[in-house]
């Protein structure tokens, strides 16, 4: 493989740790503004306010684990 070959993998690699990177600082940028943000948590979605409370919004289906590589269609 050639260096810029190696570089481009190198960088594609970085791609998960960067994008949680940002969801996060996101998220607490969001609740550090006032607003609220929505989580799920053990087959529901709660809206989270910024003093740390939460209220139930739905119930939802527990979530499919999926190994990496493995393609699902969705209905």
């Amino acid at each position: 493989m050639s260096d810029p070959e190696k570089t481009m993998t190198y960088l594609e690699e970085q791609i998960p740790a960067l994008s949680c990177s940002a969801v996060t600082v996101a998220y607490w940028q969001t609740l550090a503004s006032g607003e609220s943000v929505l989580e799920t948590d053990s087959g529901a979605i709660y809206e989270v306010f910024p003093d740390g409370s939460r209220r139930l919004v739905k119930q939802i289906a527990a979530p499919t684990p999926v190994e990496t590589g493995r393609k699902i269609r969705f209905r």
